[in-house]
């Protein structure tokens, strides 16, 4: 992949060519971050809801959803099966737009 940015060193504009290895080298120890907060919140998730994420898996959305690979890899740190939401950019959106019109309903879960 050609990527463009700034040479730090010059100041001028510079093009590299990267690899996918370069990138995920990059990305990993955020990816680390993100498997370590899954499993912190699996960790106090009550045994009711605990039960509902067996039985139903873990859904990612937003755009680190479009990360290849991060379902799999979540997935053997998790043990559960990961799946990608349907227009998973679109999701989050759709999703506080329905909390918001039932702001009575989820009251408890968004507001301290």
């Amino acid at each position: 992949m050609h990527v463009q940015g700034r040479d730090l060193v010059t100041g001028k504009p510079k093009e590299k060519i990267i690899s996918y290895t370069e990138v995920a080298k990059a990305i990993d120890k955020s990816v680390i971050r993100i498997e370590d907060a899954i499993m912190e919140t699996l960790s106090q998730t009550p045994p009711e809801l605990a039960a509902d994420i067996y039985n139903t898996g873990i859904y990612l959305a937003g755009g680190g959803a479009l990360l290849r690979g991060l379902d799999e890899r979540l997935s053997k740190k998790t043990d559960l099966p990961v799946y990608i939401a349907e227009d998973p950019l679109q999701a989050v959106v759709r999703g506080t737009g329905i909390a918001l019109k039932n702001l009575d309903k989820f009251k408890s879960v968004l507001i301290k």
